[in-house]
């Protein structure tokens, strides 16, 4: 009988055991959801190097280029500074501290005459950069989603 009880214990011990372990990785899993995009994405210098890399990418873009309103803008506006605003952008759409304090995107590019096929030029290079840098897929997707709700202040819809 004795032994029987003490088995009876182990095996209850056990089984309590395998429980906690299954709600800590519930609770560890849910915690890796629960942080922000910009904590998924490393933070400020992560973002401001993944940033860096697409403006690069876009000042030697052909097709951009051959639009002369982007060349203009682009000859007003340093690349650094840029880079600073899109990089303080990005941070605040994710979710960080950052605060941009820049023009609108309606602003910013109302006369640059942005077509789809540059918003899309636009788009591959950043994929481009996004994979360089190894991003997740599922941020990867967020990220994305971002981009594309500012298209409609961007691109020129064809009359």
């Amino acid at each position: 009988m004795e032994r029987k009880s003490k088995m009876l214990r182990l095996a209850v011990a056990a089984l309590a055991l395998l429980l906690a372990s299954a709600s800590l990785q519930n609770a560890q899993a849910q915690y890796q959801t629960q942080k922000s995009l910009y904590e998924r994405l490393g933070g400020p210098y992560a973002i401001a190097g993944v940033v860096d890399d697409l403006i690069e990418r876009l000042y030697v873009n052909d097709i951009l280029n051959a639009n002369p309103a982007i060349k203009a803008a682009r000859d007003r506006v340093p690349k650094p500074g840029l880079k600073f605003h899109l990089t303080a952008m990005v941070c605040q759409a994710c979710g960080g501290p950052e605060q941009y304090t820049g023009r609108t995107m309606k602003e910013s590019h109302k006369n640059l005459n942005i077509t789809e096929k540059e918003w899309r030029a636009m788009v591959s290079d950043f994929q481009k950069s996004l994979d360089k840098f190894k991003v997740p897929a599922a941020e990867q997707k967020e990220l994305f989603a971002i981009v594309e709700s500012t298209k409609a202040d961007i691109v020129v819809m064809a009359q």
